[in-house]
C-alpha cells in the first residue's frame, strides 16, 4: 500500500508537502532563535546551550537535538527525492513541441528547482561552517556560537553566500507553502487569496529575519 502511494504523483506531492511544512516549522523556530544574537553574546550562547539540554533529565544531553536533526534529515531527503522524481516524470511526459505556448509561470515557480539546489548546497556549507567548523573562517571556537557567527559574517563571501541562500529560501517558501496547501486540500477559490497572502508574509518575514543577522554584523550592531 505504502509503495503504491509513493509511486503515484499524488503520493510524491504529498510527501513534498508534508516534509516541506516540517522544514518550514523548523525555519520559523530557527529564525526566532537566531534573532537572540541581537541581545548579546550571553543570551545567544545560553540559547545555543539550552538547545542541547532540551528534555533533561528525561532525555540525555543532546538527545533531543539529535532527534530533531534526524527528523530534519529525513524531511530534506524525502523532499529532495520526491522533487527530483516528479521533475523527471514531468520531463518524460512532456511532448517535444507545444502547439500553444504555456502561460508564463511566476518567477518563484521557474526558479524552484535551482532554488532547491542552492539551498541544498547552502545547508552543507552552513553545517561545515557553524556546526563542525571545517570551513570556518578564522579560529572556530566550539561552545562559542556568538563569536563563530560574527566571524562568518565578518567576511564578504560569508555574507554573500548567506544572503543569496536566504533570498532563494524566500522564493522557495513563497511558492512552496501555497503549493503544499493545494496538495493537502486546504486550497479553494475562497481561500486561495488568503493562502497566497500568508505565503508572501511568511517568505518576507523569514527572509528578513535571517538576513538581519549578517546585516547586523556588517553594520556593527552585532560585534
Amino acid at each position: 500500500m505504502a509503495r503504491t502511494v509513493w509511486d503515484s504523483s499524488v503520493g510524491k506531492k504529498t510527501v513534498m508537502a508534508v516534509s516541506g511544512l516540517i522544514m518550514l516549522l523548523y525555519l520559523v523556530v530557527h529564525m526566532i532563535g537566531n534573532l537572540k544574537i541581537f541581545f548579546g553574546a550571553g543570551e545567544f550562547n545560553h540559547y545555543a546551550h539550552w538547545l542541547r539540554t532540551i528534555g533533561e533529565p528525561f532525555m540525555h544531553y543532546e538527545w533531543t537535538l539529535w532527534l530533531i536533526r534526524v527528523v530534519l534529515v529525513v524531511a530534506v531527503v524525502a523532499h529532495a527525492v520526491s522533487a527530483y522524481q516528479l521533475s523527471r516524470r514531468d520531463i518524460r511526459a512532456r511532448p517535444s513541441k507545444y502547439v500553444h505556448k504555456k502561460p508564463r509561470a511566476t518567477y518563484a515557480t521557474r526558479t524552484m528547482r535551482w532554488g532547491g539546489i542552492i539551498l541544498g548546497l547552502f545547508i552543507v556549507w552552513h553545517i561545515l561552517d557553524l556546526t563542525t567548523g571545517t570551513v570556518h573562517s578564522g579560529g572556530f571556537q566550539p561552545g562559542h556560537p556568538y563569536q563563530n557567527v560574527v566571524d562568518t559574517f565578518s567576511t564578504w563571501y560569508g555574507d554573500v553566500i548567506y544572503i543569496v541562500a536566504m533570498l532563494a529560501l524566500g522564493l522557495h517558501v513563497r511558492h512552496g507553502f501555497w503549493s503544499a496547501a493545494q496538495t493537502l486540500g486546504a486550497g479553494s477559490r475562497s481561500r486561495d487569496r488568503a493562502l497566497k497572502a500568508v505565503a508572501n508574509v511568511l517568505a518576507l518575514l523569514l527572509t528578513a529575519g535571517f538576513i538581519a543577522v549578517p546585516v547586523g554584523v556588517m553594520t556593527g550592531v552585532v560585534s
